[in-house]
């Protein structure tokens, strides 16, 4: 079983995202060390990239802040080398195919893999284009994470049954965000897997309060928080660690909660 798997073993998990190099690399290095311990689950690292098309304005955002920064995703690499040293709970990387394919698959992964990473989530790579990258994960030992949305429909079991790691269930349709209201049937979506796999299914896209969090939690094995943690960073800038490791605190005791 991968540690990405495991990390849902416990308890219901909670899934922190933040963009590498915004507001610069070493003060990443200390938000991601403030994450693991406020408890988070699983940490998704984003590279930045020029054209994210699955993000809303906030990561839009911290996608040119980190890129006016000059961060690249070697650069990148040599910060999870550095935060491995202290911290332990799985990695994941969230960027786009053109990322990764620019770079060099087969090295990209190697590279990852070297440098202590656990997984790969590419959001503008269909399931039915999956396979030269799951394959490549696979070699280097790394879980390919798929997505679920709420227009998968008759295409969940299939995805659902193939997947790594955990199932990413797309809450919402559009970009990721903060939102007030989550209305798709998160329900139908997460039995539907439920009848196909025993991997687990994370909810995000748009969960920011811990009212949703934990209805989220309920529903599924974890939840996914993105854009509200940017959104501290952001306001925070360099002194955003405490602000974040507080945030996060608080939305895994939610989760717990909802046990």
């Amino acid at each position: 079983m991968s540690d990405i798997k495991k990390a849902f073993e416990k308890n219901k998990a909670f899934i922190a995202f933040l963009t590498c190099g915004d507001p610069d690399l070493e003060t990443s290095a200390q938000l991601i060390a403030a994450i693991a311990e406020a408890g988070a689950d699983v940490i998704e690292l984003g590279i930045p990239f020029s054209d994210p098309t699955a993000e809303g304005p906030v990561i839009q955002g911290a996608n040119l802040r980190a890129l006016s920064q000059g961060v690249t995703a070697e650069k990148v690499f040599a910060l999870v080398r550095t935060v491995r040293q202290t911290v332990f709970v799985p990695l994941v990387f969230m960027t786009y195919a053109n990322v990764v394919f620019s770079y060099g698959t087969e090295r990209f992964l190697k590279t990852a893999a070297e440098a202590g990473m656990d997984g790969l989530i590419l959001p503008d790579v269909p399931f039915e284009e999956k396979a030269d990258f799951a394959a490549a994960c696979k070699r280097h030992g790394l879980d390919f994470i798929s997505l679920i949305a709420p227009t998968s429909k008759a295409r969940i079991a299939m995805i659902a049954q193939e997947a790594e790691g955990f199932i990413y269930c797309v809450s919402s349709l559009g970009v990721t965000g903060v939102r007030g209201e989550i209305t798709s049937n998160i329900d139908g979506m997460v039995q539907l897997v439920r009848e196909v796999t025993d991997t687990p299914v994370a909810v995000g896209f748009g969960i920011s309060t811990p009212e949703q969090a934990k209805t989220m939690a309920q529903k599924a094995d974890g939840v996914i928080v993105g854009s509200a943690i940017v959104k501290l960073i952001a306001e925070h800038g360099k002194n955003a660690a405490p602000y974040v490791a507080e945030y996060v605190r608080a939305m895994k005791q939610t989760v717990l909660q909802a046990e």
